[in-house]
């Protein structure tokens, strides 16, 4: 495994993650597989944030416009497709490296995912309702008395995690933390997994300006030519389609969609965070204050011994 080196770049939206993985993997002359549960599709460029057509002719990158909108994707996929990638750049000798915020499809790496039932949306609707009409904790409290492990690990407040474990609960012989017990194992490589962080002002203060940019490209108009495609939920998911979503059916006014989109956004960086934080041996690296990808390059070698010594030696 000592050779099998695979070399991750992880942290919250708009951290720049892009600029310092594009930077590697020239110094390391090897390829960009993306760990972004939304990047994969084609014709979503400006709301994922995509590597720009420069950007993505500089250096090779995987995983990257390969499906259309209305298919759907999962973790168990992309853990599929980033180890048949790997091992053809191990083959030729390339040390690969990660680059993305999906925190479950890098987990489907590192640690292994259980193998559950597939999601079940006509369910999570009516669980949802469920919650909204008895009130705030009444599903918690149902899971409690199913699988009194999961509630324990499951904050009252995460009621997207809360459902899920019920309805791996109601589709399968098992509950999620029997499944979790049992889960698939991680794949056996040598992960060198660096993580970016920034103080939380400056990090939303660059969501901002992102959210911004897209705006100024024109997000709006990618959201209106995505729903002309059928696309599937998973693809609908992604944060900036959703909103402008609501605005273009009438729901709510623009401005309120983009108040909205940067909100959400900010909220799902703090997730991020929280995620990140749990997982173990990443090599945490504060580039507050630097926004250059040469300089965050560089700090990120001088605080990663092990790169230091790929890049040098």
């Amino acid at each position: 495994m000592q050779d099998k080196i695979v070399i991750i770049i992880l942290g919250p939206t708009a951290v720049g993650k892009t600029g310092v993985s594009l930077k590697l993997a020239k110094a390391l002359s090897t390829e960009i597989i993306s760990a972004d549960s939304m990047q994969i599709y084609r014709h979503m460029d400006i709301g994922t944030a995509k590597p720009s057509p420069d950007e993505l002719k500089e250096v090779p990158h995987h995983l990257i416009n390969i499906l259309s909108p209305d298919q759907p994707f999962s973790a168990g996929m992309f853990k599929e497709r980033a180890v048949q990638i790997i091992d053809g750049l191990h083959g030729i000798n390339k040390i690969p490296i990660i680059a993305g915020g999906t925190g479950l499809y890098i987990r489907s790496l590192t640690r292994g995912l259980f193998d559950g039932p597939p999601a079940d949306w006509p369910l999570r609707e009516r669980l949802k309702e469920e919650e909204k009409t008895f009130g705030k904790g009444h599903l918690h409290k149902y899971l409690s008395s199913i699988d009194p492990e999961a509630a324990a690990r499951i904050s009252p407040n995460d009621l997207r995690r809360t459902i899920r474990a019920i309805e791996v609960s109601a589709g399968g012989d098992k509950t999620i933390s029997e499944f979790q017990k049992a889960e698939t194992k991680p794949a056996m490589y040598n992960f060198i997994k660096i993580g970016l962080s920034r103080d939380r002002k400056e990090l939303y203060g660059l969501i901002e300006a992102r959210i911004d940019t897209m705006i100024e490209r024109g997000l709006l108009h990618e959201a209106q030519d995505l729903l002309k495609m059928d696309p599937d939920r998973t693809a609908m998911q992604a944060l900036g389609y959703k909103e402008m979503t609501q605005h273009i059916n009438g729901q709510i006014g623009f401005e309120e969609a983009v108040r909205l989109l940067k909100k959400h956004t900010k909220m799902y960086a703090k997730r991020h965070v929280t995620w990140f934080k749990k997982e173990p041996d990443i090599n945490w690296v504060d580039i507050t204050g630097i926004m250059e990808p040469d300089r965050i390059f560089e700090k990120v070698i001088s605080n990663v011994e092990i790169l230091k010594k790929l890049i040098y030696s």
